[in-house]
């Protein structure tokens, strides 16, 4: 009874702070209350008894997304007029090109994926080499899921060289 309570309330939390999220004025405020929000996503997995998943949603999520976007709000200046956003040198057909190029590999990647688990068949427990929450979970990552997990690695660098982009004034 008591871990229904905490978790209907940790979700009550969470949709509050989410919404916080989006319609805050401030951009920093906007910012702490996604700090929150993931803390409270990371108390729900403890209430879950995933306890890798909470260390793991507090590491990378409340301690370096956040920060990338806090930097990314304090070196861009929002005190700006949005016509002084606008870069005549951008290269908007090419974006849109290259945008399309990744919805093409991640169908492709989808298609593969659904393919791949409806003609593999499915192997008993027993037959698992590892034990455990965490080692299972590192075993699935790097063997049936190593091309998502490429792809979010690359997303993460894309994201870290936009931010670098942003922070330059000259390119």
């Amino acid at each position: 009874m008591a871990e229904t309570i905490v978790f209907y309330t940790l979700s009550v939390l969470i949709l509050g702070l989410a919404i916080l999220v989006v319609t805050a004025k401030n951009a920093v405020h906007s910012v702490v209350a996604l700090v929150m929000t993931f803390l409270c996503v990371a108390a729900l997995y403890v209430v879950l008894e995933a306890e890798f998943l909470a260390v793991i949603q507090i590491l990378v999520y409340a301690g370096g997304i956040v920060v990338l976007y806090l930097f990314v709000v304090m070196l861009v200046n929002l005190g700006r007029s949005p016509e002084e956003h606008q870069d005549p040198r951008r290269l908007s057909v090419f974006g849109l090109g290259l945008a399309g190029a990744m919805l093409l590999e991640v169908a492709g990647i989808v298609v593969y994926s659904y393919n791949r688990s409806a003609s593999t068949v499915t192997a008993p427990a027993a037959a698992s080499p590892v034990q455990g929450n965490t080692q299972e979970l590192g075993w699935l990552l790097y063997t049936d899921y190593l091309i998502p997990f490429e792809l979010a690695s690359v997303l993460l660098l894309v994201a870290m060289v936009g931010a670098i982009v942003l922070a330059k004034r000259d390119l």
